[in-house]
């Protein structure tokens, strides 16, 4: 599968999704228009490990709800990230079998990387 979730009003998103280039048979899902199905993120999770990994813990909500101080479990990570798009960790790239999460430089050249060569 090669597939980017991101969020098309996020200008870090769009600078990635240039920056990739990613060819015409990788599938754009912009998840505030299109919202993240529990099928999606299983799929995520078994190849992050982890809802935690996915969870974006800059979220304007998360710190409006002061999630930090809750002791949040896998099951709240994954819960939250189905209820409100801004939960999850943009973009989250696959390239097949390959799951590249997050705007960090270092996910970023991984992820160039394993699309482009």
């Amino acid at each position: 599968m090669k597939k980017i979730y991101h969020l098309s009003t996020c200008d870090t998103c769009k600078r990635i999704i240039k920056e990739l280039s990613p060819s015409s048979d990788f599938i754009l899902q912009d998840i505030k228009k299109e919202d993240i199905t529990a099928k999606q993120i299983e799929e995520m999770h078994v190849l992050t490990g982890s809802y935690e990994a996915l969870f974006s813990k800059r979220a304007r909500l998360y710190k409006e709800r002061d999630l930090k101080n809750q002791n949040l479990s896998e099951d709240d990570y994954k819960n939250l990230i189905l209820e409100h798009y801004t939960f999850l960790k943009r973009p989250v790239i696959f390239v097949d079998d390959q799951i590249f999460v997050g705007n960090s430089k270092k996910v970023v050249e991984a992820a160039n990387q394993a699309i482009n060569g």
